[in-house]
Order: C-alpha cells, then sequence, then structure tokens
C-alpha cells in the first residue's frame, strides 16, 4: 500500500433549502495506513511534507469524537458561516422554557456572543410561571439580554377583530393566533428594531409532521435545528452543558420538564400535559419515514408480528403502552403518515433553510412534491385483517 494524501474543502454550501457544511478534516496517511498529519475539521490550514520522509513520520493519535460532539461542531460551523455570508452578527431567539429554544440559546450564544443574542419570552395566559421563570434563568445563566413582551391583549384583539366581522375562531385557530403573533409581529419587530434576525427552533420531528404553525414558529431566517430528532436536542443540550460551558446554562428543569406548545389547557405543562407527539416513540417512527423509507404498510407489518420497537430502535414496551388497542395505533399511524405525506409537504417547502447534520436533511437530500394521502392495497388488507381480531 502506498501513501495517502487526502485534501478536502471546508465552507458551507447553501443550496437554498438546505445548507451544508464540509469539514475539511485533511489528512496524511502512511503505507500502514496511519495518520501522520492532520489539519483539524473545521479549520482552515496550509501543511507541508516532504514525500519521502511520510514513512519515517510517526502516528498520531487521534481521539475520537462522539455523535453528539460532531453534530455540535457541524452546527456550530454552519451558524456562524451562514450568518457572516448574509452579514448579520445579531440573533432574536424566541425562549418559552422548553427544550429547543433552550438549545437554540446556547449555541447561538457561542456563535455571535451573548451581548448580540435577545433573547424574547411572550407569554399569553396559558404559559405556566414554571416556564416563564426557567426562560428567565436562562437568560441569567447565558447573560443575554432578556425581553417579556406579553401577547395575550394583542390576541385577543385579534380574536376580537375576526369575530366582530362574523369569523368563528376555534381553540385551533386561537393557538394559531399566539404562535404567529409571537413570531410575526414581536420577533420580526425586535430583529428590525436591534438589526438582526429570528430563528427557527423546529426539530426534526415537528417538521417532519408539520407540528408548527406556518408563518409562526416555523418562521425565522435557519432552521439550526431542524436535522436533528427530539432525542438528539436532548443530548445536545446536555453536551453543551456538561463539555462545551462546563456548568448548567441550559436549566435542569428545562430538560426534565414535558415538551409542550402551552398554547391550551390541554398543554398545561405543571399537570403533565404536552405536545401531541409522544418522542420517545414518535421520534423512531418518523425517522423510519424519513431516514428508512418505510412505509405505513412495512410499520403494520412490523406491529402485527409484534417487532416494531425492534425495527424502529424505540424502547421496548412503549407501542403497548401508548396504545392499548389495535385501533389507537392504526389512528396514530395514520394520523401522522397522512400530516407527513400531506399538509406538512407544503410547510417545509416555505420553510427557512435547514442546516443539514445528517444524509437524510429535508430539502436537496429528501425531494418531495405535493401528492395526495394514499395507503397501499396491502397496508388496507392487514389493517381489515387486525381490526376484525
Amino acid at each position: 500500500m502506498g501513501n495517502l494524501i487526502y485534501v478536502n474543502c471546508i465552507g458551507i454550501q447553501n443550496k437554498g433549502k438546505t445548507i451544508y457544511t464540509f469539514a475539511g478534516d485533511s489528512a496524511v496517511y502512511n503505507s500502514r495506513g496511519e495518520i501522520v498529519q492532520r489539519i483539524e475539521s473545521f479549520t482552515e490550514g496550509m501543511n507541508f511534507i516532504e514525500l519521502d520522509e511520510i514513512d519515517k513520520l510517526p502516528a498520531l493519535e487521534i481521539s475520537a469524537e462522539s455523535d453528539i460532539e460532531k453534530i455540535y461542531r457541524a452546527i456550530n460551523y454552519g451558524v456562524k458561516e451562514f450568518l457572516s455570508q448574509i452579514g448579520m452578527k445579531k440573533v432574536v431567539i424566541g425562549v418559552s422554557g422548553g427544550i429547543d429554544s433552550a438549545v437554540a440559546a446556547a449555541l447561538y450564544v457561542q456563535v455571535v456572543g451573548a451581548e448580540n443574542v435577545y433573547l424574547v419570552n411572550m407569554p399569553s395566559v396559558f404559559n405556566s410561571a414554571t416556564t416563564k421563570n426557567l426562560s428567565e434563568q436562562l437568560a441569567k445563566n447565558l447573560g443575554c439580554k432578556y425581553l417579556i413582551v406579553p401577547i395575550q391583549e394583542s390576541v385577543n384583539f385579534t380574536v376580537n377583530q375576526l369575530e366582530g366581522v362574523g369569523i368563528n375562531i376555534s381553540n385551533f385557530v386561537r393557538e394559531n393566533i399566539q404562535a404567529r403573533d409571537r413570531s410575526g409581529r414581536i420577533l420580526a419587530a425586535v430583529s428590525a428594531a436591534v438589526g438582526g434576525v429570528f430563528t427557527c427552533n423546529a426539530n426534526k420531528a415537528e417538521t417532519t409532521v408539520g407540528y408548527a404553525t406556518l408563518y409562526g414558529d416555523e418562521a425565522g431566517f435557519l432552521c439550526a435545528l431542524a436535522d436533528l430528532w427530539k432525542f438528539q436536542i436532548y443530548e445536545l443540550a446536555n453536551y453543551l452543558n456538561n463539555k462545551i460551558y462546563g456548568r448548567e446554562v441550559i436549566p435542569q428543569g428545562i430538560i426534565d420538564i414535558v415538551p409542550s406548545a402551552e398554547l391550551s389547557t390541554a398543554q398545561n405543562v405543571d399537570e403533565g400535559k404536552g405536545d401531541p407527539i409522544k418522542y420517545l416513540y414518535h421520534d423512531y417512527l418518523f425517522r423510519a419515514f424519513v431516514e428508512k423509507n418505510l412505509s405505513p404498510e412495512d410499520i403494520l407489518n412490523f406491529y402485527s408480528e409484534n417487532i416494531l420497537e425492534d425495527k424502529i430502535g424505540c424502547e421496548k414496551n412503549l407501542v403497548e403502552k401508548y396504545f392499548p388497542t389495535a385501533k389507537d395505533f392504526i389512528e396514530d399511524l395514520e394520523r401522522w403518515w397522512k400530516l407527513f405525506t400531506g399538509m406538512s409537504v407544503a410547510k417545509r417547502i416555505q420553510s427557512p433553510p435547514i442546516l443539514a447534520v445528517t444524509a437524510h436533511a429535508f430539502g436537496s437530500d429528501f425531494n418531495e412534491s405535493q401528492n395526495l394521502f394514499y395507503l397501499t392495497t396491502g397496508y388496507k388488507n392487514l389493517r381489515e385483517k387486525i381490526l376484525s381480531n
């Protein structure tokens, strides 16, 4: 075997809907396959080496990086380069007391500095004292500017305006009004006032099934976390606390609290109520759709053979815990598949760019078009068989 000199570029490639990072990791390998010279990933450099000296150089000891460390480095670098390219230094983040916005805040502080990060809490009557206190603690821990801008008065105004002209406003529409008020009104205005941009904090599970409000919490200049599943968000939170900051900047209470949009009484975190997505299971179901290209027919076959948890990688006994009957399971499966292949496609088309950290990022890696919801004949036959037993 001969020597190998591996030269790779660093930087980002902006393909419109997807932003890719290039780590570099240029290296020189001797004839035994050992690295004898290397440029650190995401670092520019120029090294020189005598070709006939390669096999005489000692092998370097390269510490293996964990998956979450690689993810952190890619996101940190990608955000930094993207902000540089668009000429922005100030970032506005809506913080809710939840894990996604807290991780976003800790990440952006590393990129632009705490003095350039504005954290905005926008409570309505549905936001608990618990999450409001956690948001304030996060801001104190990071040393960011912190704003509290209540939205209930403006939400009520919008509802009254529309009802005054004969438009019925359901509870669901009220939820969307809140989300759009926060992003389209408050965050957009604060960003313009300070000369910055505001973030979209969606994770990959939410992006997969469109669990976000169009022109609301799906708005922003960049989706830095939208290629990370919820379990990776938690891993990143712990990594930021333990390795990057060396202290608890993301309060443990944020890590422990039930994920919730807090847009109605049905999402009261103090009562243990949260999002309809059961992340311990749905993270893995949605990942099977996106990254393993599994269909409802595949999923239902695994379910009927009692091997679903093994096939998608979630914890044992979750399916039985969340879905006591086959009918419950099938209704849930069809609900999310319909969203994944339906309305959420339209939302993804209009979402901000996604920073890719995997080979299955939405956008360039996952080409899709708006099609009708469908279920295969095989699925329908199996469903009928299961429900008739």
